[in-house]
């Protein structure tokens, strides 16, 4: 688990962890003989723009995987994807045409147009050394 003072791998908004406890409701009832953890986030090579956010029901925590309980809503940030997601924050929106989680971080340094893909440079080691 990264211990960098005032610095959390994500944190949720509001409206992030009420749709996360939905889902998280929502597959309880579809498959009561495995309770699901949390929100597994990640990122993988993909898309015009190089990585692509990913999301899955987490039945449980891997080795590496930092683990954030928030406003009653459980992520957890894939290892892989830890230093691409320090600091981020995690949203989730809705209008007339379209529900979506939206990712507020400060790593990501460009996107494509169709939005679904972004180049996100990780935190460099050093910065979680402070030397």
């Amino acid at each position: 688990m990264f211990s960098i003072p005032g610095l959390k791998v994500v944190s949720l908004t509001d409206a992030a962890a009420t749709r996360i406890r939905e889902i998280m409701a929502q597959s309880a009832l579809d498959n009561p003989d495995a309770p699901a953890l949390g929100l597994r986030v990640g990122v993988k090579k993909g898309g015009c723009a190089g990585m692509e956010y990913t999301f899955e029901v987490a039945r449980e925590a891997h080795k590496g995987d930092e683990v954030v309980t928030e406003k009653d809503a459980t992520v957890v940030v894939d290892a892989k994807a830890v230093l691409f997601l320090l600091g981020t924050e995690l949203d989730f929106r809705s209008d007339r045409f379209s529900s979506t989680f939206v990712f507020n971080n400060p790593n990501q340094v460009s996107a494509c147009g169709c939005g679904e893909s972004v180049e996100i440079k990780p935190r460099a080691e050093t910065a979680l050394t402070g030397s």
